[in-house]
């Protein structure tokens, strides 16, 4: 008899939001490898704490967040980033490390008592340049770097931790057209040739609806899947960002 497939993310009657100020409850969602959800809402809707609640550094303000099994909330940080690796929007980062040094920082949950890399590190760093094409640019200073090349070296971060969840809270942020398109042509072979699974915040509707498997709306303190049917699609989502359907970009 076939297991069941355990889920990297396990979401179950979620309140979250800061004591006294509830931004939404009863969310609930399983996620499984190499499956992507994206999170859409107006501005003050609450995505990016939902991204801080399911990352495991806010605690929920009711029910359960579980990374790969274990209880977000109970897990040791260097546990929690073995599970689930994050890039929070508009990331600060020091423009004087290389992009190798960057990359390495990865390594860092794994690291043993007196925190040296050793071999399986160095090939999980190197492992992740190549995902990210970044070899010929692994010396380089990220203060020298194009705004999707930066990306690329923070996703390569991401992936030297080696989780299997990815959680991206808007990563088209100073993006152009063509860098969009390289960063979803990148999350996508993530997704089918390592298993990745990925939450990504986004305020492209089209890129939504194109590249995630589902889209959970949150507005005013509800989260809403959004259904596959056109117009009840257009209704809904009207209705949350108070335009008109026909200025919907879809």
């Amino acid at each position: 008899m076939v297991g069941k497939r355990a889920a990297v993310l396990t979401v179950e009657g979620l309140a979250f939001g800061y004591p006294g100020r509830e931004l939404g409850a009863g969310l609930g969602l399983e996620l499984f490898a190499g499956e992507a959800v994206a999170l859409l809402g107006p501005n003050g809707a609450g995505k990016t704490t939902l991204v801080r609640t399911l990352a495991g550094a806010l605690p929920p303000l009711a029910g359960s967040v579980r990374l790969s099994g274990g209880d977000a909330s109970a897990l040791r940080a260097d546990e929690r980033a073995r599970r689930v690796a994050v890039l929070p929007q508009g990331s600060a980062i020091d423009p004087g490390l290389t992009v190798e040094e960057l990359v390495e920082l990865g390594r860092v949950p794994h690291l043993g008592l007196f925190g040296r890399p050793g071999p399986e590190d160095r090939k999980a760093v190197a492992e992740a340049l190549a995902a990210c094409a970044l070899e010929g640019l692994s010396g380089r200073p990220l203060g020298a770097l194009s705004g999707g090349e930066r990306q690329r070296a923070q996703i390569a971060m991401a992936l030297a931790q080696r989780a299997p969840l990815l959680l991206l809270d808007e990563p088209l942020t100073h993006l152009d057209l063509r860098r969009e398109h390289e960063f979803f042509e990148l999350v996508g072979r993530l997704r089918r040739e390592r298993g990745l699974a990925l939450v990504l915040v986004l305020h492209d509707l089209r890129a939504a609806f194109r590249e995630a498997g589902r889209v959970l709306l949150l507005d005013h303190g509800r989260g809403t899947w959004v259904p596959d049917e056109p117009g009840a699609r257009r209704e809904l989502l009207a209705r949350a960002f108070e335009v008109p359907e026909e200025r919907l970009p879809l």
